[in-house]
């Protein structure tokens, strides 16, 4: 396994995971990875439901850090514990996005689009009066916004989340079909410096290809871009690591030839 390194991870820290950390860091040394971050769930005004009570996907930082801190000391000659979040991206979050990632000491920063219009297309609510085609426009749209109103983050993630939880999934779907989004995300993530990772959770949904599509991939390799983390997005310790096989394969046939670690927001390159 070229990729020993798993750069998207939830613990019980995030709300929809109940995996102790120390549990995700054991199975991360069995999978044989020389390096992890954890990177929890910071969703402000994530909608409230039945199942989502209010600050369901805000961490507890201090807490978080707290034991991370233990644990990389504890498992310092077996690896390396990194310390993470994932920011979930809304428009008019921006700044108190920014202040949170100022007020902690973090290793690396993940931007995610969850919500659009307080919506998110886990819920089928999301995808009810519309096309999956408007449903998945609308979505790479805030994307786009999200990436023009915030820059302090290091890689962009689950770029086509969405098409996890459309009706046809990813039966019609293309790069080239919504390449003017696309090729837009693109400039704007190199023109900001930054990268985007190769997320292998949509395979465990029966998706073809890993997040974001290859042709994506493709494309930003071509046009320069070289960072890149991948993460399995794993919630459960059976998870980690989780198709990196794969993940490698795709990479390689798009042009990359390293990916990438990061400590104290600075990128580390490793051969693929």
């Amino acid at each position: 396994m070229p990729v020993t390194a798993d750069y998207h991870l939830h613990s019980a820290f995030s709300g929809d995971s109940t995996a102790p950390m120390e549990a995700m860091i054991l199975r991360a040394i069995d999978a044989g990875l020389t390096e992890m971050c954890f990177t929890e769930h910071m969703d402000l005004d994530y909608p409230v439901t039945l199942d989502t009570p209010p600050g369901f996907f805000e961490v507890n930082l201090d807490a978080c850090l707290f034991d991370l801190l233990r644990y990389r000391e504890t498992y310092a000659d077996r690896i390396k514990i990194r310390f993470g979040i994932e920011l979930g991206m809304q428009p008019h979050l921006a700044a108190q996005n920014a202040r949170i990632a100022k007020a902690f000491d973090f290793d690396f920063i993940i931007a995610s689009t969850h919500i659009v219009n307080h919506m998110d297309p886990y819920l089928p609510s999301y995808f009810e009066g519309r096309s999956d085609e408007e449903g998945y426009r609308a979505y790479f749209e805030e994307i786009l916004l999200c990436m023009e109103t915030f820059s302090d983050f290091d890689v962009y993630g689950h770029i086509d989340y969405v098409i996890r939880y459309g009706k046809s999934r990813d039966a019609d779907y293309s790069y080239e079909k919504y390449q003017d989004l696309f090729d837009r995300m693109i400039d704007l993530l190199l023109e900001k410096g930054k990268g985007i990772e190769c997320n292998t959770g949509g395979l465990r949904k029966g998706l073809k290809e890993v997040h974001p599509c290859t042709e994506f991939l493709r494309r930003y390799r071509k046009r320069g871009g070289s960072i890149i983390t991948v993460g399995s997005d794993a919630h459960t310790p059976a998870d980690i690591a989780a198709d990196f096989d794969r993940a490698t394969d795709a990479l390689s046939a798009c042009g990359f030839t390293h990916y990438c670690t990061f400590e104290k927001r600075i990128p580390r390159f490793h051969s693929l």
